[in-house]
């Protein structure tokens, strides 16, 4: 059985904090050539965590889409995490 949507969201949002480092230290997000705001990338990232976040503890039910979109997004920001290198391949659960 799938589970519902706002299930599917919470599972999500866990997935991508776990994965990402959101309290790695600036100094060391900050570090060498960027291809891409690493910071700014992931405190975006954050901000959309947290929208849902709070939209789900009033209740809010998000559709297919807005799981998709969130999906998506940390995709790339992980990508972008990836080429400048504070994550490795080995760290990804499918976000």
């Amino acid at each position: 059985m799938k589970p519902d949507t706002r299930t599917a969201m919470h599972a999500l949002i866990t997935q991508v904090r776990d994965t990402l480092p959101f309290d790695a230290p600036a100094a060391q997000v900050c570090s060498g050539e960027c291809q891409g705001c690493s910071l700014k990338l992931l405190d975006y990232l954050d901000g959309e965590l947290r929208g849902w976040e709070q939209r789900l503890d009033s209740g809010d039910r998000p559709n297919l889409g807005d799981l998709s979109q969130l999906a998506r997004t940390s995709r790339k920001v992980y990508a972008a995490l990836q080429k400048n290198g504070l994550v490795t391949r080995t760290e990804s659960k499918t976000a």
